[in-house]
């Protein structure tokens, strides 16, 4: 049955034979190989047909590049994320390094400064380190690494590289407790280094200090120099001790009201130098032999009474 308008399909296609059409078409293709190789015909037509093709070998590519460009993406990715990871412990390790580093040479400053110090003292000097401080928070006490075995004695001076820091209080057999010139029972006779006044500075708390039963006009500045003025027999005349910050002076009270600040890193734990007592005087033999008076008169010699 046929449709209006057209007719229908033969029941067998008619046309050139297979082998006909193969036969033409290798002719046709051998023919446009050789024209195009000796005079380069279809140069124009490949030029178009890559052209137009191009677009849809990206669009085709685009995936395939995609995934590479990824896997590259998550390669370094990981890479870098490892590369971090490695140059971070070695900046923790370099910052350790260096970190020790600064606390050695600062450390060497300080036992520089502390060998100068006990060069400069008339005394001999054994150097110490505070190991920490006590736990009553109303005093000011520090351990220190020395004691009886190192030859530290009770009352010797404890100094640094600036000046006097403390005196010792106890000692035991490896270590020994120093009471800090901060400390409310600490009290040390000292002198004004610009005009030789003498005074008796005491500990304030919270590491600041007091100069007391000084009159109310007396000849102490703010800036002024203290000094140790040797009379208590224990600290050598002349080790810095403060630096006078505050000066009070109200007419309604007797005396001034003088405050200091440590000279010294009294606060500060490190490395000290513990002065040895002063050289005492060699003692007197008490039989000392007297001369023997020359003769008298009478040729006598007169003997010596006992």
């Amino acid at each position: 049955m046929s449709v209006v308008g057209h007719a229908p399909p033969p029941f067998f296609r008619r046309g050139p034979a297979p082998l006909v059409r193969l036969v033409f078409f290798v002719s046709l293709s051998l023919v446009l190989l050789v024209a195009d190789l000796r005079f380069h015909t279809l140069e124009w037509v490949r030029l178009a047909v890559a052209t137009a093709a191009w677009p849809l070998q990206r669009a085709t590519g685009m995936p395939i590049d995609a995934a590479g460009d990824m896997g590259a993406y998550l390669a370094r990715q990981a890479k870098l994320l490892k590369e971090n990871e490695e140059l971070h412990r070695r900046q923790l390790e370099t910052a350790n390094l260096l970190l020790r580093q600064r606390h050695l040479e600062k450390e060497n400053i300080r036992l520089r400064a502390l060998h100068d110090m006990r060069a400069r003292q008339p005394v001999e000097g054994r150097i110490a380190e505070i190991l920490y401080a006590t736990r009553d928070p109303f005093s000011r006490r520090v351990i220190i690494d020395k004691g009886i075995k190192h030859g530290i004695k009770e009352g010797q001076a404890v100094v640094d590289d600036i000046g006097v820091i403390g005196q010792v209080v106890r000692v035991f057999p490896l270590t020994s407790e120093v009471l800090l010139l901060t400390d409310k029972d600490q009290a040390i006779p000292v002198e004004v280094e610009r005009n030789g006044l003498r005074a008796i500075l005491a500990g304030a708390g919270a590491g600041a200090m007091e100069l007391r039963f000084q009159a109310a006009n007396t000849e102490v500045q703010v800036g002024d120099i203290l000094v140790t003025s040797g009379l208590d027999g224990v600290y050598l005349p002349g080790l810095p001790v403060a630096k006078v910050v505050k000066v009070d002076r109200d007419s309604e009270y007797s005396f001034a009201r003088i405050t200091c600040l440590p000279l010294a890193g009294v606060e500060r734990h490190g490395l000290v130098l513990v002065l040895s007592g002063r050289a005492e005087l060699p003692p007197q033999p008490e039989d000392v032999k007297k001369p023997i008076e020359p003769p008298g008169r009478g040729g006598r010699t007169k003997k010596k009474t006992r």
